[in-house]
């Protein structure tokens, strides 16, 4: 039986912090049920690695910066919310110029 590395995911995945958020979400939908897509008797990670390492796990389309971000309890401004951040400040500001 082959060993599966870190090395062997890295070549499906860009960094490492992405390897092991990927592995962590992986694992944690083999646990609630879903089937594996490969053959394995070995735990629960180990299936999630060489899952990823034999490129049948993708990473998710979020962009570093966002999970960066949301790593440190932030969230990404897109358009949609400064539109209502927007709206919220003229609503604020008419009401304290009304007063």
């Amino acid at each position: 039986m082959a060993r599966i590395t870190v090395e062997d995911c890295l070549r499906n995945v860009n960094n490492r912090f992405a390897l092991i958020h990927m592995a962590a979400k992986r694992v944690r939908h083999l646990r609630k049920g879903a089937e594996p897509t490969i053959l394995s008797k070995n735990k629960d990670i180990v299936v999630a690695l060489r899952e990823i390492a034999a490129g049948n796990v993708i990473e998710s389309q979020r962009t570093e910066q966002e999970a960066l971000l949301e790593s440190n309890g932030q969230t990404l401004l897109t358009e949609e919310t400064q539109d209502t951040d927007q709206e919220t400040k003229g609503e604020e500001e008419g009401a304290s110029e009304s007063s």
